[in-house]
């Protein structure tokens, strides 16, 4: 069965991307065909990369990020929530992906956005990051507007039409991770091969 994690991109106190996180988990959970765990950016305190060598070479120095390669590899897929700030996504988000490369690779990546015009250029941008890391994105994507979708802009209310779009990311990411599995467990080749 898939493990899939629902990320919690924003770290900034009284953030919107917390609720709309926790209905993604609390939906998610209703669910038999694959297991999810929250995985909150902010309980981590990643510094700004600050790792020597570049994260492709896969050798962690620092315990905050070997912490972090460790919560990230357990995963077979993500649904990432975040926000969308000054048309892309949170610094914070883009610090956690930058800090690995290989926990990343061959895993199925979902998006849950929110902002003014439902978060969807950030996610623009995350999909361009995603595919950098070697992550497939699914087509489904829920945009949750904040005039829309939040009560005076603050308080998520998720509306039937979002909640029928979790419902096909669901589906989405879930089958990907499934059908990706091939490929995160391949065998070493033969020496000298």
């Amino acid at each position: 069965m898939a493990k899939i994690a629902v990320v919690v991109g924003s770290t900034r106190p009284g953030r919107l991307g917390k609720p709309v996180a926790d209905w993604v988990y609390a939906r998610a959970t209703e669910r038999a065909d694959a297991s999810f765990e929250m995985l909150d950016v902010a309980d981590f305190g990643l510094p700004l990369l600050d790792e020597p060598l570049p994260p492709s070479r896969g050798q962690h120095d620092h315990a905050h990020t070997i912490a972090w390669a460790e919560a990230v590899a357990r995963f077979d897929g993500y649904i990432f929530v975040t926000g969308e700030y000054n048309h892309s996504i949170p610094a914070s988000l883009k610090n956690a992906l930058d800090f690995l490369y290989g926990e990343w690779n061959n895993k199925a990546a979902a998006f849950v956005s929110y902002g003014s015009a439902g978060g969807i250029r950030a996610v623009e941008h995350l999909r361009q990051v995603a595919g950098e890391l070697q992550m497939a994105d699914v087509r489904a994507q829920v945009a949750l507007p904040l005039a829309t979708e939040f009560e005076d802009y603050r308080t998520f209310t998720p509306s039937d039409k979002a909640e029928r779009a979790l419902g096909i990311l669901f589906d989405q990411v879930i089958a990907w991770s499934d059908a990706l599995r091939v490929l995160r467990h391949r065998p070493d080749p033969p020496p000298g091969t």
